[in-house]
């Protein structure tokens, strides 16, 4: 409805892949706009900020999501560069854990990652060949 404020869905990257899996990361939501006005019979027209000048200020419905007071589950979008497609590159922080996966005769490393904007609970298994070569200059070898 008309002046209530809602939450607007981004899409996260890491390097190039999209995460479509629900087993890797849920969506996130972004800070609350108030809706101005209806723009067709599931599309609404938000207020958006200066710094989204850029992005397209009318989203169908089934990527809004109606706001309530917590604000554990929103990302801080003025930390991010978001593009026109609201989505943005994560940028691991931290790595919290190894371990060696042994598939018969081979064996794989995976390091525990923590993303930014992540809590530690939130820490992801990685392939640690991944994680070296993408981002060597922001961990620790």
């Amino acid at each position: 409805m008309v002046g209530e404020n809602v939450l607007l869905r981004v899409s996260p990257m890491k390097g190039l892949m999209w995460f479509g899996n629900k087993e890797k990361l849920s969506s996130r939501f972004i800070s609350p706009f108030e809706i101005l006005e209806r723009a067709g019979k599931v599309a609404y027209r938000l207020a958006l900020p200066p710094i989204l000048a850029g992005v397209h200020p009318v989203y169908h419905a089934s990527i809004l999501l109606k706001y309530h007071e917590d604000r554990s589950h929103v990302l801080d979008f003025s930390t991010k560069q978001l593009d026109e497609n609201l989505t943005y590159e994560e940028e691991p922080v931290a790595i919290l854990d190894q371990q060696v996966c042994k598939f018969r005769s081979k064996s794989f490393p995976y390091v525990k990652v923590q993303w930014r904007g992540q809590p530690i609970d939130g820490a992801m298994w990685e392939s640690d060949s991944y994680i070296r070569s993408r981002y060597p200059h922001q961990l620790p070898v």
